[in-house]
């Protein structure tokens, strides 16, 4: 377990990193024929050859999960569905119109809020147009995020039949009374269904999201609930950090008195660790794991795995769209968030402009630290030093402090994350971030590392 001194003394609030910079630190040099040009210049770089990768955001939800962080728009109302897919297929064509061909896809990823709110047919009509005016490249990845209590067997036939054959299920808990509290009811023999009904459809990999630091959770429910997961054998896990924000998501402050202290919360995780080895399963970085011949392990092993606002993946392209409200874009040179209301985003497709609210420009400096961070988080080590301009005295200072706790290993040319340093690496991190050392606002934006 890791030392209860450090815990106590770098349980502190963190970007998770899925990019540099963090969104709270982008410079907004962002409009309309900026966000364009930069589009067009990227897919010119890299699309040609790695082929663009979509993240489409399908807001809605039927309910709320008190302990999730996500743009979600929660109605019982299914009405809203053609209206907004409509408005995706809008924003694709737009980019469309910007290129000169049809152009590669190498993924797609439909996230949320619940893709599985969407009726089959209405993601047929989604699909159909944003598959049928792309070419598809070989081994293009698609997948999905299902909610177990509305993923419907003619769901998982629609996504296969286009393609889709990863899919990652929401669980977070199977403790009757964790899920009461964060307002997540849903029964294992439900998970059981669409876990079974996945395989039969010829999914390859199935991943399981799972959170610890819940409220009333303790090593005996989660015992429980890995007891459970250890039946299904899901081909990935998810073991995230219970991102606790009420300033954010006023419904977290109904089970404040509830939830597990940093000592305790930590002891979920590693204890949770130890039965996910015991089951079978590597870590693949930061609260992910999967089987030992996961394509995620490999892409580890031959220094190619990548980190975006998806997580962990193998994907070599540098362009990952954001389709839908509140969705993000990186295209290696700008990132852009989508307006994050669905009627002002419906609007601003309406009136013909591609709906970017905010944004960043990335200069060198960006790009060197961007690579260096993404190193860091997966592969563990990093060249190292970078450019001497960027390496100020306040920065050494904090690796010094790293080296002499057993953090971080420095030798002639790298910078290597120990294993003791594992549970610190968002730290190690943010020690390097220029842009959150300077913000006054740290500390009020980002969840504690532990």
């Amino acid at each position: 377990m890791a030392n209860p001194a450090l815990i106590r003394k770098y349980n502190v609030p963190a970007p998770r990193y899925t990019s540099f910079p963090a969104v709270p630190f982008w410079n907004n040099k962002i409009n309309q024929d900026i966000w364009k040009k930069a589009f067009i210049n990227a897919y010119r770089d890299f699309g040609q050859s790695e082929g663009v990768s979509l993240y489409i955001h399908l807001p809605f939800c039927e309910s709320l999960c008190t302990y999730c962080g996500c743009n979600k728009r929660i109605t019982k109302y299914h009405r809203v569905e053609i209206p907004y897919v409509s408005s995706i297929m809008q924003e694709w064509s737009q980019y469309l119109g910007l290129l000169k061909e049809k152009p590669k896809l190498s993924g797609i990823h439909l996230g949320g809020g619940t893709p599985t709110f969407f009726s089959p047919s209405s993601l047929d009509i989604l699909l159909k147009h944003i598959i049928g005016s792309s070419v598809q490249k070989k081994n293009a990845a698609f997948s999905f995020e299902g909610h177990p209590n509305n993923t419907t067997y003619q769901h998982l036939k629609l996504l296969a039949k286009h393609g889709f054959d990863r899919v990652s299920y929401g669980i977070q808990d199977f403790d009757p009374h964790v899920q009461k509290a964060i307002h997540r009811f849903q029964p294992f023999e439900k998970v059981k269904e669409v876990t079974e009904s996945s395989r039969m459809l010829g999914y390859q990999s199935i991943n399981f999201d799972l959170i610890y630091g819940l409220p009333h959770q303790t090593l005996n429910t989660l015992k429980g609930t890995f007891q459970k997961v250890s039946t299904l054998f899901p081909e990935r896990i998810a073991f995230y950090s219970y991102a606790h924000l009420p300033s954010a998501f006023p419904s977290q402050k109904s089970y404040e008195a509830f939830l597990p202290n940093e000592q305790e919360k930590r002891a979920l995780y590693e204890q949770g660790k130890i039965w996910l080895n015991e089951m079978g399963y590597e870590e693949v970085g930061m609260d992910h794991f999967a089987l030992k011949n996961d394509p995620l392990l490999k892409a580890k092993r031959e220094k190619t795995l990548h980190r975006n606002f998806m997580g962990y993946t193998t994907s070599t392209s540098k362009i990952l769209l954001g389709l839908g409200c509140s969705a993000i874009s990186d295209i290696h040179y700008a990132y852009a968030q989508n307006e994050k209301m669905v009627e002002p985003y419906q609007k601003a497709i309406f009136n013909g402009d591609i709906p970017v609210i905010k944004g960043h420009l990335q200069n060198d400096n960006d790009l060197l630290l961007k690579t260096i961070i993404l190193n860091i988080i997966c592969n563990g080590k990093t060249i190292w030093p970078p450019k001497p301009d960027l390496l100020q005295p306040a920065v050494q200072e904090k690796l010094n402090t790293f080296q002499q706790e057993g953090l971080i290993e420095i030798g002639p040319n790298y910078l290597r994350i120990t294993e003791r340093g594992k549970p610190f690496v968002r730290n190690v991190c943010k020690a390097l971030d220029p842009y959150f050392q300077a913000s006054e606002k740290k500390g009020q934006t980002f969840s504690q590392v532990i």
